[in-house]
């Protein structure tokens, strides 16, 4: 069930000097407290209270419109606009690309033609139709039949999600803006956003991701009236990556979602969702993603096919409030211009050969492989490193964090003495929003090494840390 509620501003012009209308929003609000759990309401969101003064100044290319308006045009349209390149002078003819489960993708001279040509900056049309259809499909998020002001869900497509992280931060972050994560992170994450002079708060999180009393505690030092005059101390957003942590494997719960979305509502915050490792989950039913409970628009959901199809294709794609992905797309048009055409093509012809229900049944295939490598890496780990270190058997991604015990920084552990030993792994602090702050992990991947393998790196490690102690 779903109501609107008026913005701050709506609802104090309302209040002035109306007896009647206060009267009823008395009851609105005695009314909305009653309601059960499943009743929500759309709180009408500001987006330019977000954005910079770089990302509210962005103007769309004339050059980028007049593009896209000629592949939209019909064919006995002559332009004379476009500084294309003249696509008959192209070397490359024709591909053929073989499947491991479908059918070869054939691209005939035609089409190579448009694959090697300049194209939209938010995605070509057929692969932002597919995706835009998957995600309502997988998330049902609410927003996707809101108008465009009201924070309708949108789609463009990234090079990669990187591209989409860097973009997301540079539209919403101002020096000394308040942010929140929870470390240990990404360190491309934490490489995008140091150079952006923001304050970067760590969230508490355990083996389940963010502790909501944790988040909550965090957030009162900032109090209701900070909140109704949008103070710039408030959190600008939150961000996490929900499922398969890098590095520390953690994946929140159903539970904790909700929790954190309703702090998002209270203290008006965005949540950037980055999450790259969302299809490899290994039980199913997979958790509810913050795009399926965002009721205002207050979610940037980050995607990667990197980890799925392929990572040297660089294509990702930003789920969001269409107020805000449009900011990325003008941003986009004056930098990338666009994701590579040929590969969305490859990827659109792969994606329209096998339906949604096809991909899914890839992505149990990966996840069917990545489940076994987890778990042969856990056997190793409780064969060599019991009582060595400590450790979760992670529910998602590629990677398992080891806490060693009796060393408090293994920074020079892993980069001096277990070369030496020939196993590599990264040390904790890498991963820390200083990163010159001791740490007591390192991080393992199971992505790549084979069961052999990774029993005789654990070995070597146990070797190095009886040394060590």
């Amino acid at each position: 069930m779903m109501a609107h509620i008026y913005g701050d501003e709506e609802l104090e012009a309302l209040l002035v000097g109306n007896t009647h209308t206060k009267s009823t929003l008395q009851f609105l609000f005695t009314f909305l407290a009653s309601c059960p759990p499943n009743y929500s309401f759309h709180i009408a969101m500001n987006y330019s209270r977000f954005m910079t003064a770089v990302s509210a100044a962005r103007k769309a290319s004339p050059i980028r419109v007049l593009t896209e308006l000629m592949q939209k045009s019909p064919p006995s349209l002559i332009s004379l606009a476009g500084g294309a390149p003249n696509p008959n002078l192209f070397p490359f003819k024709r591909a053929t690309v073989d499947i491991g489960h479908g059918t070869p993708i054939e691209i005939g001279e035609d089409l190579m033609k448009r694959a090697l040509q300049y194209s939209a900056s938010a995605g070509i049309p057929e692969l932002l139709s597919w995706l835009k259809d998957f995600q309502r499909s997988l998330h049902d998020p609410p927003t996707a039949n809101y108008g465009p002001e009201q924070g309708q869900m949108e789609v463009c497509v990234t090079t990669g999600s990187q591209e989409g992280l860097c973009k997301v931060f540079e539209m919403l972050i101002n020096p000394g803006d308040n942010i929140l994560l929870d470390a240990p992170t990404y360190p491309g994450t934490l490489a995008a956003l140091r150079p952006l002079g923001c304050n970067i708060i760590n969230v508490p999180s355990d083996q389940h991701g963010i502790i909501p009393e944790a988040l909550k505690e965090i957030l009162s030092t900032w109090s209701s009236e900070d909140v109704k005059n949008h103070s710039h101390h408030l959190p600008k957003f939150l961000y996490t990556i929900p499922n398969g942590c890098n590095p520390t494997g953690n994946s929140l719960s159903t539970e904790r979602k909700k929790e954190i979305y309703q702090l998002a509502r209270k203290y008006d915050f965005l949540i950037i969702e980055d999450d790259p490792y969302y299809f490899l989950q290994f039980e199913k039913p997979w958790a509810p993603s913050f795009l399926s409970m965002d009721v205002d628009g207050r979610v940037i959901r980050t995607d990667s096919f990197s980890k799925i199809l392929s990572s040297g294709l660089r294509i990702g794609f930003l789920t969001g409030p269409k107020p805000l992905i449009d900011r990325v797309v003008l941003h986009i048009q004056v930098s990338t211009m666009h994701t590579s055409t040929f590969t969305q093509i490859m990827i659109s012809q792969l994606l329209h050969q096998w339906g949604q229900k096809g991909f899914l049944e890839h992505v149990d295939r990966v996840v069917d492989f990545y489940r076994t490598q987890r778990d042969a890496m856990l056997v190793a780990a409780d064969k060599w490193l019991k009582g060595l270190a400590e450790w979760y058997p992670p529910a998602a991604g590629m990677f398992l964090w080891i806490k060693i015990k009796g060393i408090s920084d293994t920074q020079q552990l892993i980069m001096e003495k277990a070369l030496q030993k020939e196993v590599l792994l990264v040390p904790g602090g890498a991963f820390n929003i200083n990163s010159s702050e001791p740490s007591s992990y390192v991080r393992a991947s199971f992505s790549l090494s084979s069961p052999t393998q990774m029993d005789l790196a654990f070995k070597r490690l146990a070797d190095l840390i009886k040394e060590s102690l």
